[in-house]
């Protein structure tokens, strides 16, 4: 019986231990690649990158730049300025008393572009002091990277202090060649100085008009820019201004803070605009197109959303 017993307990304990054993590769062979499962996430799902657009920002005068800020602390994605970052003069007080305090706990997140506010201070010092690296090259300002799919180019309207915007100045060769050696499906740039705008207080500006004409005939999708205290959306266009389905789309979103302008006579390439809040542009860039949502900071029935493909 003794026997019969110890055979049976040892056949059991046999089957304990194969049911226990976990097969381990061995060290200098590879892994096995798991079955796919709602676990694993391939690359390719990987969230779209997402922008945060807005110039015209901070002044001490001012608490709307605190405000938008409250919209950044809540929304995550890269953040661009599109000029006029530091009021009245971007001088290093400026910097410090002013914009630090709201959107500069962002700053590490921030790719900055120059407004005429900052070249109040002689040759803009204090700006490419405060932004370092991330503003490009003092004296030029002008700079691109990559993110996700799309390739991103921020340029330096000031025109007078960098050498012109003209197609044979020193940023307009750079631009050519930059957008040459990176030949993306999607293409987004972004300045202070409105091509195009409806805004009363300034309206467009003729000195990025060979900036437009190059990203043009390079395919680029989207321009950003600011100067009108305003936000208004225009539809795809030429690079004369006239409607173009396989055009440039132009956002002017001076919405960041500092204070808001009343519009002046409507372009009729104008498609969407609002003066009533602060806020700021919010793109989710994907492989081949985007989505566009303006995010204010109050509930005033104002909306402007929806989505596009790359030229």
């Amino acid at each position: 019986m003794r026997s019969w017993v110890a055979g049976l307990l040892g056949f059991a304990a046999a089957l304990l231990l194969a049911a226990c054993t976990v097969w381990v590769s061995p060290p200098d062979s590879p892994s096995p690649t798991p079955a796919p499962s709602e676990a694993s996430t391939p690359p390719s799902s990987a969230p779209a990158p997402v922008v945060l657009a807005a110039g015209d920002i901070a002044a001490c005068d001012s608490n709307g730049d605190e405000v938008a800020a409250t919209l950044l602390d809540d929304l995550g994605g890269t953040i661009l300025t599109l000029g006029d970052n530091a009021y009245p003069d971007g001088t290093t007080a400026d910097f410090a008393n002013c914009y630090d305090p709201s959107w500069g706990r962002h700053r590490t997140r921030t790719y900055p572009s120059a407004g005429n506010h900052e070249y109040q201070t002689a040759d803009a010092a204090p700006y490419f002091a405060y932004f370092g690296a991330a503003a490009g090259e003092p004296g030029q300002g002008w700079y691109s990277f990559d993110l996700g799919a799309w390739h991103l180019i921020a340029l330096n309207s000031n025109c007078e202090e960098v050498g012109g915007c003209d197609p044979a100045s020193p940023q307009a060769e750079w631009l050519r060649a930059d957008l040459a050696a990176h030949p993306a499906t999607c293409t987004l740039a972004y300045w202070h100085h409105p091509r195009w705008s409806s805004g009363d207080g300034h309206g467009s500006d003729s000195r990025t008009d060979g900036f437009w004409r190059i990203l043009f005939d390079a395919g680029a999708d989207l321009v950003l820019t600011a100067h009108d205290h305003e936000y208004e959306r225009f539809v795809a266009m030429d690079a004369d201004g006239a409607v173009d389905p396989n055009g440039i789309v132009e956002f002017v979103v001076g919405t960041g803070g500092r204070s808001l302008y009343e519009f002046g006579d409507i372009l009729p390439t104008s498609a969407a605009r609002d003066n009533s809040t602060y806020g700021v542009l919010r793109l989710t860039l994907r492989a081949d197109g985007y989505e566009w949502e303006f995010v204010g900071v109050s509930d005033t029935g104002f909306t402007d959303a929806g989505s596009a493909g790359c030229r």
